[in-house]
């Protein structure tokens, strides 16, 4: 990749330019990586609700346009800008939304995942280096040719680009031997999921819980809690199609919220005799935050937030529910330290400690990414994995 090191690559991304729009497939100009930044080469991109939402424009306040969505891939290093030690070119790697600096107190703490500089900011759009961005266009959302303009960054990573370039916090270097294709579901879904259960909630062997939501967060975290030994792993969905890839998570009952003329919570406390050691909400609903937040045993129960919530919302709970000895917490990117823990992380599923190929239910080419869309948001996929560019050689 000698040859385009320092050089502005022109190249093929998905351009978002409005809410709702179709994604745009056209030519960007990438600039090279300034200091302390990585120019990635995107081999594999999957689509998440969170990519979604996006691109919905649910948030007001987050939109930024044109844009280049996408934050969960795997790719190889093509150039790094000065300073970068830690990955070089040649090197594969993920992109992560939530980064790790190294240096700053929350990153030199066992406690927090929150890095002070490159924490996740769905309100950021550009460059930490100099506040501006590495890609633009000189063509409008319709082919036609117009005055340069910028493309806004979306989440520290922007993978729906066949080069993108990232914060090196953002960067983590993987094993050259892993099968790349589901290494692309470690950059969030997965990783949030699992993390929730071993990291956030750190669900013990012989312990029970359940998970309200089986989107691929929510089987994520089923599958959690399956490696980690969990004795009864209840599954919440209001769509039974969902159940069947639950049983290949681990997921041993199964609640219909749609079949019950009781509150769920009240099912689990039933099935449990007083209710799970931990429940994990992933849908991002209010009122099924309450339902599982009940479901946990009186005196200890543990209820871990993993859903995306609207604005503004508030929790559903009287302080003095708290007095009953259940707690919440919220977890993003289920706590790992993404350049500290993923690598190991990575080798565990290498190992089949974790299941990844249940996740990935289709595969289409770059140029079908709106198609991708439609199957998310038709309730049709788990993880629809895109081809951006061709690996030539591994």
């Amino acid at each position: 990749m000698a040859e385009t090191q320092e050089k502005v690559i022109t190249c093929k991304a998905a351009v978002a330019w409005g809410p709702k729009e179709p994604l745009v497939i056209q030519e960007i100009c990438v600039d090279p990586p300034q200091k302390m930044e990585v120019r990635v080469k995107i081999l594999y991109s999957s689509i998440c609700h969170t990519d979604l939402g996006a691109w919905n424009g649910v948030n007001e306040a987050e939109r930024a346009f044109p844009r280049i969505l996408g934050h969960e891939a795997v790719g190889i290093v093509e150039s790094v800008g000065e300073g970068v030690k830690d990955v070089k070119e040649g090197d594969y790697v993920i992109p992560t939304f939530n980064g790790e600096c190294g240096e700053c107190r929350v990153c030199t703490n066992g406690v927090s995942n929150l890095c002070e500089r490159y924490k996740v900011d769905p309100m950021k759009r550009l460059m930490v280096n100099d506040g501006g961005t590495r890609f633009s266009t000189t063509t409008n959302k319709d082919g036609g040719s117009s005055q340069k303009q910028r493309v806004y960054h979306f989440l520290n990573t922007s993978t729906f680009t066949e080069y993108t370039v990232l914060d090196s916090a953002c960067v983590v270097k993987i094993d050259p031997n892993a099968p790349l294709k589901q290494m692309s579901l470690l950059s969030c879904g997965v990783s949030t999921g699992v993390g929730a259960a071993w990291n956030t909630a750190n669900v013990k062997e012989g312990t029970t819980t359940a998970v309200f939501g089986l989107g691929s967060v929510g089987l994520a975290v089923a599958e959690g809690a399956r490696a980690r030994g969990a004795s009864r792993i209840i599954g919440v969905d209001a769509n039974a199609s969902k159940f069947e890839k639950g049983k290949l998570m681990g997921v041993t009952d199964f609640v219909n919220p749609k079949d019950l003329t009781k509150p769920v919570h009240e099912r689990i406390r039933e099935l449990l005799s007083g209710g799970v050691d931990y429940s994990f909400e992933c849908t991002g609903n209010i009122d099924v935050l309450r339902e599982a937040f009940l479901s946990t045993q009186a005196g200890w129960g543990s209820t871990v937030l993993v859903g995306i919530y609207p604005t503004p919302k508030t929790l559903p709970l009287h302080p003095m529910e708290l007095f009953d000895g259940r707690t919440i917490t919220g977890s993003i990117f289920g706590g790992f330290k993404p350049k500290s823990q993923l690598p190991d992380f990575a080798q565990q599923c290498m190992k089949g400690v974790v299941k990844l190929e249940p996740f990935i239910t289709n595969e289409l080419p770059f140029e079908k990414i709106n198609d991708a869309f439609q199957l998310l948001r038709d309730g049709k996929s788990l993880r629809c994995l895109l081809q951006i560019s061709k690996l030539l050689k591994k």
